[in-house]
């Protein structure tokens, strides 16, 4: 699984190096075409990852309860994101990559519930979540790339 936590955390670098620079103005700028912006799709990669490897595990989640109510699945902004969001989001980019890395290492995640995820696959063993969530977190980092040419 080496390899699938150096995977996560390139993605994770280079989402930070994609964003890093960026006004806020333009880190809540939604381009014409897409329903959502950088932050959220930045934010939606956080949430997902707590909750296919923490809660899927039956692990207490990493981030707080209600910021990942506002990036699952189904959610959109609602509204411009301020300072204290975009820095928080940046600022667990790489720590929440390494600390599920530390969890796998430390065999936190013992115990697995089967997930069908809305990409057509079910998700069986924490080794197949953690699979997928690179390909779910390199998919964003597309849609974030096709984003910041038009921000």
């Amino acid at each position: 699984m080496f390899y699938q936590f150096q995977i996560l955390a390139t993605t994770r670098e280079n989402l930070f190096k994609l964003m890093d620079g960026l006004a806020l103005r333009q880190l809540n700028h939604i381009p014409e075409g897409f329903s959502n912006n950088l932050l959220w799709n930045a934010g939606h990669i956080l949430a997902t990852q707590q909750l296919l490897l923490y809660n899927l595990s039956g692990q207490e989640l990493r981030l707080p309860e209600e910021f990942i109510g506002r990036f699952r699945k189904g959610t959109r902004p609602e509204g411009a994101y301020g300072q204290e969001e975009a820095v928080f989001i940046k600022d667990n980019l790489r720590p929440t990559a390494q600390q599920a890395a530390l969890d796998y290492e430390r065999g936190l995640f013992q115990e697995f519930g089967a997930y069908a995820t809305s990409y057509g696959i079910k998700l069986n063993t924490i080794e197949e979540a953690i699979q997928f969530n690179n390909v779910h977190e390199g998919l964003h980092l597309g849609y974030m790339m096709a984003m910041r040419k038009r921000v």
